[in-house]
């Protein structure tokens, strides 16, 4: 492997002109393609094989006219009036008449005509049937539609709601602040804005290329509205985080006298070994989510670990050919003048860098610093026990947002129940069946504590379908809601047993209950297939045992941080206003699997750019002990700068309004944090320095049936060291 990789970076180096031409090229293409096809559309969350989606998908059959995005615009009459007063027919009047005029919009009408007024008479209900899905919709029909809520005459309250508000997470001028603060990180780490905006650049085109490709599939395949989000921002932080790990490896060699062709190739062959194996432990973490049997989230995975693979690809080839352009200006000035002063000095270890008086001291201090570790980690994972999933509901949207006061107007004149209304979908061969079962079905669900009222049946024109509303007495994402659902399941069975008809519950709580139990029965298997395959990747690259199964024990410890932290803020609302969370609630359902696939990906790539170093210098000489300060020394800066990129990137969609991509942000930032500084830099060598050389230890007949991949470049040593001893003399 290393011996490919430095034959793969002398080419471009040499001939860079060729290959940075053949990048820019692409990527011009790539985006001519994507302008010709217009924006792709997007797919609504599909749970194939649950009873909610089976109730969905026959409500689309059997209610065509239904199966479009619904929405609710909800009005309050002023203080001591009613919606059904004489007066208030105008008001009402106008708002239907806008709203049917909103394009899109099939039929629109008034609670006069519904019924849909609250019991004091002072809250009324327009609903509003679109042609198209949510998915479907335009900004301009969106924003036509929330537009109602406007202009509402002195006193009265109007607020729409519902489906149609479900839009795409926008990417704009928040998540830059992330990349300029990245760009700061590398100017400080660098001491050079050429090296700096080289690495950058690099990481921008492959940035391009891998979101216009995925922008160019998502014509051919579905994807949800979040997956451009997540592959931007992995495609993003390990973008930069590849070239920096290759460029810093550059300037050391440049540093030891190499000449910058055979500089450029040696970085490659070994930081670009790690680079590879660490993308890969990301790819397979990511494509990993495949087994979890739920279409969203196989494209979310497969998306970003096709942003992650061209990210690893540009910094092989494109990278080097850049390195090629910058000279010696890669280079800081302090650098360039110690290097014609004292050719051939380590600048790490000549500039008293810190990261190896850090290495000493953890070694020295291993105990306390374990314990320390371990203790602090622990704590901060005590949420954990607490934690509540749930699909997310316009309850937790910000308060000023037209969704957020459409709901909590609902609660105040329904009760919140009516924001997270269950659907029972009736179904039998005959129209008899049908309404034996109907009744059967609204009598068991009244006999249920936690509901409210269950609403008239709405039947097909051929008789044999009937869909029942019941509202909860709790909100869509209480827990009392989600053991109704439960509860209405059983007690459904019973009738659908009696009569033969077949009946299932659907609505956005009943989704919610079924994507939580259908993630908690794969979660073991994909456990399994990521964890295990990441334990042979990392036994393939370090030939050893100790050390991959130190990651992921370390890697446990990072997990369970982040969701400890991430409940205490979103769920139980400590510290909301830091993260600009208005309200609290429940963890998005898909959170916590997708949070392990990248993590787990991301942990590997400290752990492999740290202990690349230390088996490199192991295998070259070093005690085990001598390996560890080594390891860490060279390493730290890198690792340091790595982790502040990626935090700074992530923590960027914490700004974005919408609180999925919030947490996600919030999530991957702090567990970024958690890994690198405390996992990676201190509790790894306090663990290595205790395993000694022990921690290289492979079985012989497992030695000799590996594949050896030459992470260390051992096998580039015969052809450079005339160089090195000529730089040492």
């Amino acid at each position: 492997m290393a011996t490919l990789l430095y034959r793969i970076g002398r080419f471009a180096f040499g001939r860079r002109g060729v290959v940075a031409s053949a990048w820019l090229v692409l990527l011009a293409v790539l985006a001519g393609v994507l302008l010709t096809l217009g924006s792709a559309p997007t797919s609504s969350v599909t749970i194939p094989g649950t009873e909610s989606q089976r109730a969905l998908e026959a409500l689309a059959k059997e209610f065509p006219q239904a199966s479009g995005a619904s929405g609710t615009v909800v009005v309050r009459a002023p203080e001591g009036q009613t919606v059904v007063a004489p007066g208030s027919k105008a008001v009402l009047d106008d708002i239907v008449g806008r709203a049917a005029k909103v394009p899109g919009v099939v039929a629109a009408l008034s609670p006069l005509d519904t019924k849909a007024i609250s019991q004091d008479g002072r809250y009324g209900l327009v609903t509003v049937q679109f042609d198209k899905t949510a998915d479907e919709l335009t900004p301009e029909q969106r924003s036509a539609y929330e537009a109602l809520g406007d202009g509402a005459p002195a006193g009265w309250a109007v607020a729409a709601g519902g489906e149609p508000l479900l839009a795409t997470p926008e990417i704009g001028s928040t998540e830059g602040i992330g990349v300029l603060v990245a760009l700061v990180v590398l100017v400080i780490t660098f001491g050079s804005l050429v090296a700096a905006g080289m690495t950058m650049v690099n990481a921008l085109v492959g940035v391009g290329v891998g979101m216009i490709g995925l922008l160019i599939v998502g014509h051919a395949a579905l994807l949800s509205s979040v997956t451009p989000v997540l592959a931007l921002m992995l495609g993003l932080a390990v973008g930069i985080d590849y070239s920096l790990f290759i460029t810093s490896r550059y300037r050391h060699n440049l540093a030891l006298g190499l000449e910058r062709q055979e500089a450029a190739g040696r970085a490659v062959g070994t930081a670009g070994t790690a680079v590879v194996f660490a993308g890969l432990t990301v790819i397979i973490a990511l494509a990993g989510l495949s087994v979890v049997g739920i279409p969203f989230l196989t494209a979310m995975g497969l998306a970003a670990a096709g942003t992650v693979l061209v990210a690893v690809l540009v910094a092989v080839t494109l990278l080097p050919a850049l390195l090629g352009f910058a000279g010696d200006r890669v280079l800081s000035r302090r650098q360039r003048r110690a290097d014609r002063d004292e050719p051939g000095t380590d600048l790490d270890e000549a500039s008293g860098n810190r990261g190896f008086a850090w290495g000493r001291f953890t070694v020295r201090h291993r105990v306390p610093v374990l314990l320390a570790g371990i203790v602090v980690l622990a704590a901060v994972a005590v949420p954990v026990a607490d934690m509540r999933l749930a699909l997310p509901d316009d309850g937790t949207a910000p308060v000023t947002s037209s969704k957020r006061v459409a709901y909590d107007l609902i609660s105040e004149g329904f009760g919140e129940g009516f924001n997270g209304r269950l659907v029972m979908v009736v179904h039998a061969d005959t129209p008899s069946q049908v309404q034996a079962a109907t009744a059967g079905a609204a009598k068991a669900a009244t006999g249920l504590g936690d509901v409210l009222a269950v609403a008239p049946g709405q039947t097909s024109a051929d008789g044999r379908t009937t869909i029942l509303a019941v509202i909860p007495k709790s909100g869509p994402t209480a827990e009392a809601t989600f053991d109704l659902v439960r509860d209405l399941r059983s007690a459904l069975a019973v009738t659908a047993g009696a009569t033969g008809a077949e009946i299932s519950v659907t609505g956005v709580t009943a989704v919610g209950v079924d994507v939580s139990d259908k993630l908690a029965a794969a979660l073991p298997v994909y456990l399994l297939v990521v964890v295990g395959l990441g334990f042979v990747l990392l036994m393939l690259m370090f030939r050893s045992l100790l050390v991959p199964l130190k990651a992921t024990l370390g890697f446990l410890l990072t997990i369970g941080a982040a969701f400890g932290a991430t409940v205490a803020i979103f769920q139980w609302g400590w510290l909301r206003s830091v993260v600009g969370l208005d309200t609290a609630g429940p963890l998005v359902s898909f959170l916590p699997i997708l949070l392990i696939g990248i993590l787990f990906g991301l942990a590997m790539d400290y752990e492999v750019f740290l202990v690349s170093r230390m088996r490199e210098d192991f295998v070259h000489g070093d005690t085990a002990r001598e390996a560890v300060v080594a390891g860490v020394g060279h390493g730290a800066r890198v690792v340091v700068a790595a982790a502040l990129i990626m935090m700074s990137v992530f923590a960027g969609f914490v700004l974005v309004d919408d609180p999925i991509i919030k947490s996600m942000g919030f999530a991957l930032a702090f567990g970024v944090a958690v890994d690198a500084f405390v996992v990676r830099l201190s509790l790894v060598p306090a663990v290595m320095s205790f395993l000694g050389d022990r921690a290289w230890w492979l079985p012989r007949w497992l030695d000799r049936a590996l594949p050896n991949v030459d992470i260390e470049g051992e096998n580039l040593r015969p052809a450079t060291e005339p160089v090195e001893a000529a730089a040492a003399r």
